[in-house]
């Protein structure tokens, strides 16, 4: 019976601890591909970009180190100002180059420099303003001081009107009630009407603005077939206004504008037939002349009659 059964074989196994039989070397081959892998990739971006662009990859990663300077930090300018020789001292990055900058104005620099010329140009126009309206008002003196100081002119003040408009300084000849400056449905001027025309023309010499004259009438119409209107008669006498000036030695070229208005511009609306409504305007337009002239001063000037 014991020689029938089966011999129990026991088979022990032994795990080995590691040697030449271990996974450790795929690491490290692992780590030595990565590595090569980056190695090329690196020379392959070496090989690709420009030199501007290495230098500027060697300035990035240049080391920071303490310095060993007793001057300055030891970095870029070593303690020195860019305007002295010798100040650059690194010798890997590229020397800056730096640009003085005019300090800024209160705003925009570029729009302080656009406006002073607007500025300076509008402190001209207001200068120039400011004269004009000083000739102006000394003309006006002028020709009040005239005719409360001449005794030919005694009994035309009320007929001489002078005021200042948008257009400029106005000076009217205008009739009065048995006073008229011109006779009924004429063109002709009365000897004083003249008298006060050249007393006009007089101070308008002085003066270098350029002159529009107009005639107005009241608005009682004329007599006759109507061909000869109101109109036919403002026009006329603002063309003998015109021709007096001219006789007077005012220059032809200041005359910019000579019309006929009719009774359209009454100057009392309320009363269109009143007498005053009948006058001659003439302006001394504002803004106009060639070169400015010596104010108006001193004694009242010498009357001239248009007819000389």
């Amino acid at each position: 019976m014991a020689m029938d059964q089966q011999p129990i074989i026991i088979k022990k196994i032994k795990k080995s601890g590691g040697g030449h039989h271990g996974g450790a070397w795929k690491i490290a081959y692992a780590d030595f591909v990565t590595a090569m892998m980056a190695f090329f990739l690196l020379l392959w971006l070496l090989n690709a970009v420009s030199q501007e662009q290495l230098e500027g990859i060697a300035d990035y990663f240049a080391p920071t180190v303490s310095s060993t300077s007793q001057s300055g930090s030891g970095q870029i300018l070593g303690g020195t100002t860019v305007a002295v020789d010798g100040a650059l001292e690194d010798t890997v990055s590229r020397p800056s180059v730096t640009m003085d900058l005019p300090p800024p104005s209160a705003g925009s620099g570029g729009e302080a420099m656009q406006d002073e010329p607007v500025q300076a140009e509008v402190d001209a126009e207001e200068a120039k303003k400011k004269a004009e309206q000083e000739q102006f008002d000394n003309a006006e003196k002028d020709l009040k001081e005239a005719l409360e100081t001449l005794p030919e002119f005694q009994q035309m003040a009320q007929s001489l009107m002078i005021d200042n408009t948008p257009e400029g300084m106005r000076i009217q000849i205008v009739d009065q009630e048995g006073l008229s400056m011109f006779p009924s449905g004429s063109a002709s001027m009365y000897d004083h009407t003249e008298r006060v025309l050249g007393l006009v023309t007089e101070i308008i010499k002085k003066m270098p603005q350029d002159i529009a004259i107009s005639g107005h009438t009241d608005a009682v119409p004329m007599g006759g077939d109507g061909t000869y209107t109101n109109w036919e008669l403002s026009s006329d006498r603002a063309n003998a206004a015109r021709r007096g000036l001219l006789r007077l030695g005012v220059p032809e070229k200041r005359i910019a504008r000579v019309v006929g208005k009719a009774a359209t511009e009454p100057l009392l609306p309320e009363n269109p037939a009143d007498a005053k409504n009948r006058r001659l305007s003439i302006v001394l337009m504002r803004g106009t002349g060639e070169q400015a002239a010596p104010k108006p001063s001193g004694p009242p000037p010498s009357i001239i009659r248009p007819d000389g």
